[in-house]
């Protein structure tokens, strides 16, 4: 008799794509010296945090980087 490892329920997957809010990303993927995207705007650390990121942060996201891009 084999014994097989109790089933578990599926890990939640997250998404970058959201109907809500979508992704600032413009495809050009560059960091500058302060390790923001010249493409989205978006700090390298906001960019790691999308994916698992609710519809709230990625528009508090969104809009910190809309205030980088008026500052340029």
């Amino acid at each position: 008799m084999s014994q097989t490892a109790p089933i578990r329920p599926p890990k939640p997957l997250y998404s970058n794509v959201s109907p809500a809010v979508p992704s600032p990303c413009t495809g050009v993927c560059k960091l500058d010296e302060q390790k923001v995207c010249l493409g989205c705007l978006r700090h390298v650390e906001d960019i790691r945090e999308w994916r698992s990121a609710d519809d709230e942060r990625r528009r508090v996201i969104c809009a910190e980087a809309a205030k980088r891009k008026s500052l340029v």
